[in-house]
């Protein structure tokens, strides 16, 4: 049997005023799904990080966009959040980032700890870049139904 994939897609611009948005979005997509509060609250803040790396890194000075998808795949939900914007090293140099549970938290690279709350929050996390086409960050998060609700 084929999944039915249902997919809700918003543009935005890149800046801070519109994350709001997408939190919101979300919510509502979470929540219909049967998500606890404390798991979209954990969602929100793993789709809080993605998009305020677009908005604080993808466009310099310039104005751009970003693109959240949310997709509904049978009992998870995907949130993939795309910019055009310069591509960057998001894990920070190869080899850098297993060593992160070796430092200080003040030793840590600026902006670097974002993609760690992500893979902290979500079940699974991953980064497509190419250079000159932007950033891709995908989130996904299964849905756990408790023995109760059964």
């Amino acid at each position: 049997m084929i999944e039915e994939v249902q997919k809700v897609v918003v543009s935005l611009p890149a800046t801070a005023e519109y994350v709001d948005i997408v939190r919101l979005n979300l919510y509502g997509i979470a929540s219909m799904m049967g998500f606890s509060y404390e798991e979209i609250e954990d969602m929100k803040v793993a789709v809080s990080e993605a998009c305020n790396n677009s908005v604080l890194y993808a466009y310099k000075d310039s104005d751009g966009t970003m693109e959240v998808t949310f997709e509904i795949i049978g009992d998870a939900l995907s949130i993939s959040v795309r910019d055009e914007g310069e591509s960057f090293d998001a894990w920070g140099m190869a080899g850098e980032r297993a060593g992160l549970h070796d430092k200080d938290l003040n030793d840590a690279p600026i902006g670097g700890l974002g993609f760690y709350l992500m893979e902290a929050l979500m079940d699974e996390v991953r980064v497509e870049n190419e250079a000159g086409k932007g950033t891709k960050v995908v989130m996904l998060r299964r849905l756990v139904k408790s023995e109760e609700k059964v």
